[in-house]
This record gives structure tokens, C-alpha cells and sequence, in this order.
């Protein structure tokens, strides 16, 4: 038996990184799969790719920061599936620096995008997982929610915000049947991290936020292991499980 199968998942942020694999994962696992991008491009090639392999996909092309769009995704995927069950909300930007050198603009960028945008994700979600009867949603956090590296303090502010806003949603809607988690994860080899990933001479792979030894793996993650987290959290295989923050770091917050 597929983990999502019969049921009916959102992905937001599902054209490249940790979205992609979860999208085409939780199609592998029966889901048909809803997906947000700003680029239509890779939105419908990952569709495409879903489609090739014998699963059910469709792309909305939104940018999540007009907020006022939002409740019409979700009326999108209902008119498409005939319901939501699962919703992972996972679009996200970086940005940073030194606090001194950072301003209003970085800071409205940074939060309404991780932060506020997943705020109306989840309020137009919930909406409909009430109305079904439950549902699952996860959030994609950071391991900068539990740790801090000089030049996060936006970042990190925004992921310790969606840790809170998980936590307060999980208590608000538990008694509906609607689970609320996320995934904590550390850095992981995608588009959004690549151009700072840099090679030692043996071959391991560093990044300012996980410098050499601080993963006792002794590795970066890759995108299809945070989708395997996301999966978990979704299916019923996690029933029990709502206002948990999932660290998924290679140990970095032991350390």
C-alpha cells in the first residue's frame, strides 16, 4: 500500500529543491499532486516528469507573497481533486548578513515570504481540511530555528516564527482532525544552496551554516531525503504525531 494513496496533496514551492522531490515522491505514493512555483517552466516540467512515471499532477503558477491569491489555489486543487488532504508548505527564500547592513526591504522580503506567506497557506488549508472532516499539513522550517549562525538573524527569525505558528496551529485545530508539523532541516543540496557549497580537497562538502565537522554524518543532505521526512509527517503512518518539529540535520543540533 502508497503512504498518500487516494489522497489529495499541495505542495507550495514544488519546482526545484526539496519541493520537487516531495512532489515527485508523494506522487510516487499515490497522491495526486497539486504544485505552486513562479516559474511555469519548471512547474510544468515537473508535472511532465509526474505524468511520465503514471501519476496525477497539475501546476498553479502563484507567487505566495500576494497573499489575497491564496485562498484561490486552494480553490484550484479542490476543483481539480474534489479536496485537500495534505499540504506541504514549503516555498522559502534566504537572505541575510550582518544585522548592521541589513534593512526594511530584507526584512519585509525575507518575512513575508517564509513566515507570512505560510501563515495564509495554512489559514486557506485548514479552512478546507475543517470543512472535509482532517487533514495534514507540514511546514518546511530550518534547523536555524534550534541553532544560530552569525548573518542568519532574518532567516532564523522567520523559521523560529514558523516553528511557534506550527506549535499554535497544531493546538487550534487538533480537535478538528487536522495534524500540523514541520521539518527542521540543515543544509541541503539544492539550487537555493549550491553556489555557496564549496569542496574541500578530500572531497567532503561544507556550507558557511555547516561547516566541516559540525554534521557528525560528515555530509550536506539531499532533497529526497527531506521529502522522505515530509512524507512521513503526511501519511497516517504519523497519526499521532502533530506539533512536532522534526529535526532532520545529520546531528548538527547535537553538537
Amino acid at each position: 500500500m502508497r503512504l498518500l494513496e487516494g489522497k489529495v496533496a499541495l505542495v507550495t514551492g514544488g519546482t526545484s529543491g526539496i519541493g520537487r522531490a516531495s512532489a515527485v515522491l508523494f506522487a510516487h505514493e499515490g497522491a495526486k499532486v497539486a504544485l505552486t512555483g513562479r516559474q511555469s517552466t519548471e512547474g510544468e516540467a515537473v508535472v511532465a516528469e509526474i505524468k511520465a512515471a503514471g501519476g496525477d499532477a497539475i501546476f498553479i503558477r502563484a507567487d505566495l507573497t500576494e497573499t489575497a491569491r491564496i485562498p484561490s489555489i486552494i480553490e484550484s486543487v479542490v476543483a481539480a481533486y474534489g479536496r485537500l488532504d495534505c499540504a506541504f508548505n514549503n516555498a522559502g527564500i534566504s537572505g541575510g548578513g550582518p544585522i548592521e547592513t541589513l534593512d526594511e526591504a530584507v526584512w519585509d522580503r525575507v518575512i513575508d515570504t517564509n513566515l507570512k506567506a505560510a501563515f495564509f497557506c495554512l489559514k486557506a488549508e485548514a479552512g478546507q481540511m475543517k470543512r472535509q472532516g482532517g487533514g495534514a499539513i507540514v511546514f518546511n522550517g530550518s534547523v536555524l530555528a534550534n541553532i544560530a549562525f552569525p548573518g542568519t538573524s532574518i532567516y532564523s527569525a522567520s523559521k523560529g516564527g514558523i516553528a511557534s505558528l506550527m506549535r499554535a496551529a497544531a493546538v487550534e485545530f487538533g480537535p478538528h482532525g487536522i495534524r500540523v508539523n514541520s521539518i527542521n532541516p540543515s543544509i541541503t543540496r539544492t539550487p537555493l544552496t549550491t553556489k555557496r557549497i564549496q569542496a574541500g580537497a578530500d572531497g567532503t562538502e561544507t556550507h558557511p551554516y555547516a561547516p566541516l565537522g559540525s554534521i557528525p554524518l560528515r555530509r550536506l543532505a539531499e532533497p529526497e531525503e527531506m521529502a522522505q521526512v515530509a512524507l512521513f509527517l503526511l501519511s497516517d503512518r504519523a497519526s499521532y504525531v502533530t506539533g512536532h518539529a522534526f529535526v532532520a540535520d545529520g546531528g548538527q543540533s547535537a553538537t
